[in-house]
C-alpha cells in the first residue's frame, strides 16, 4: 500500500450503514469494515442510526426527510469521520440535508448539519482523499469494469477515486465502461414511477455491460447493482454484479477464494 501523505490513518470510522445495505448488504458491510481495519482504521457501529431520508425528500416529503436529519446528527456527531458504501447516500446527506434546514428556516439544525457534512464520506473518497492512498493492498484477479452511480458522479462528486482504486489492486484488468456516466435507470422511485423507462434504461446499461466482455461490473451502490444485476442475471449474461467494497477488500493471503476474505 502507498500513501500520499505518509500519516497514519484516523483511529476511529463511524459507518454509515444505509438502509438498503443493512436489509441486503451485509456482506457489503462487512468488505466495508473489513477494507478499513486493514487500512489501519478501528470501525464502530453507532446503532442509533436511521435512515437518511433520501426517499422522503425525493418524493417531495419535505416534512418526513426532515424528520430524519436530527436523528442522524445524534448518531453521528461524536465521530471525526463518517463513512459509507454508498455514493448516493453520502450525497443525498450533503445534498438534502441542507437543503431541508432551509426549508424549515431552522439556522441551529442548519449550523449542526454544516459542521457534520464535511465529516461524511463515500468509502473510495475516504480512502483516497483522507488516508492518501489508491493502493490498498487487493488482490483480484479478474477483469472489471466500473458503473460510476449518478449521485456518486454529480452529487457527491466522487469523480475518478473508484476507478483509481481499482487500477491499483493487484491481478485486476480494467476495462472502461462505453457511456459509463448514462443512467441504470434505478434511481430510487424512478423505477417504480417510471418502470418502462426504467426498465429500457437497464437494458442499454446492460448491453454497454456485456460489450465489454468482463469477469465482473463493480459499482458503489447497491440499488444500482441490483437494477442492472437484475437484467443481467435474467438474460445469462457472463458479467457478475459487485460492489466495489467487496474487491478492495479481497487478498492473495489467504488463498483467493472467489470473493472478499480476511
Amino acid at each position: 500500500m502507498t500513501s500520499k501523505q505518509g500519516a497514519a490513518a484516523p483511529k476511529t470510522v463511524a459507518l454509515f450503514a444505509t438502509c438498503i445495505n443493512d436489509i441486503i448488504g451485509q456482506r457489503i458491510l462487512k468488505a466495508t469494515t473489513v477494507l478499513l481495519e486493514r487500512l489501519g482504521c478501528r470501525v464502530v457501529f453507532p446503532r442509533e442510526q436511521t435512515c437518511c431520508g433520501q426517499m422522503f425528500t425525493n418524493s417531495g416529503y419535505f416534512d418526513k426527510g426532515l424528520a430524519t436529519v436530527t436523528p442522524f446528527l445524534e448518531a453521528f456527531e461524536p465521530y471525526e469521520y463518517i463513512v459509507a458504501p454508498s455514493g448516493s447516500c453520502v450525497g443525498s446527506v450533503r445534498e438534502q440535508f441542507p437543503m431541508l434546514t432551509t426549508w424549515a428556516d431552522d439556522a441551529a439544525l442548519g449550523s449542526r448539519v454544516d459542521s457534520l457534512m464535511p465529516r461524511v464520506y463515500d468509502i473510495s473518497e475516504f480512502i483516497v482523499d483522507v488516508l492518501g492512498t489508491t493502493d490498498v493492498g487487493a488482490y483480484f484477479p479478474h477483469s472489471v469494469t466500473y458503473h460510476p452511480n449518478c449521485h456518486s458522479l454529480r452529487v457527491a462528486q466522487i469523480g475518478e477515486r473508484a476507478e483509481d482504486l481499482l487500477r491499483g489492486v493487484e491481478g485486476l484488468r480494467y476495462v472502461e465502461l462505453p457511456e459509463k456516466t448514462q443512467c441504470c435507470g434505478f434511481g430510487g422511485t424512478f423505477s417504480l414511477k417510471n418502470s418502462d423507462v426504467s426498465i429500457a434504461m437497464a437494458n442499454d446499461k446492460a448491453d454497454h455491460i456485456e460489450s465489454t466482455n468482463v469477469d465482473y461490473v463493480a459499482t458503489g451502490d447497491t440499488g444500482c447493482l441490483l437494477n442492472f444485476g437484475g437484467v443481467l442475471k435474467r438474460r445469462g449474461s457472463a458479467p457478475q454484479p459487485i460492489h466495489i467494497a467487496e474487491i478492495l477488500a479481497s487478498v492473495k493471503t489467504p488463498a483467493y477464494a472467489g470473493g472478499m476474505n480476511r
